[in-house]
């Protein structure tokens, strides 16, 4: 490896738009995300489908299923 040529890595603190903070190491001091592991909905299961065209229930009707309880 090349000296002098790699940028300074130090703590760093991810701040998400919800509050949450994480700690963690980059080249940056603090990163701002819009949404992070505690709200994301995949991570914390209240996932919705959202669905303005009516394709979710076609697809629910032709295959005979029936919708689930946390999907709107």
């Amino acid at each position: 490896m090349k000296p002098a040529i790699h940028p300074e890595y130090v703590d760093a603190k991810i701040v998400c738009a919800c509050g949450n903070t994480i700690a963690t190491r980059s080249i940056q001091p603090e990163i701002r995300v819009e949404i992070c592991s505690a709200c994301h909905p995949f991570f914390t299961g209240k996932r919705k489908i959202i669905d303005t065209e009516g394709r979710v229930e076609k697809f629910l009707q032709r295959y005979g299923m029936k919708k689930a309880d946390n999907q709107e």
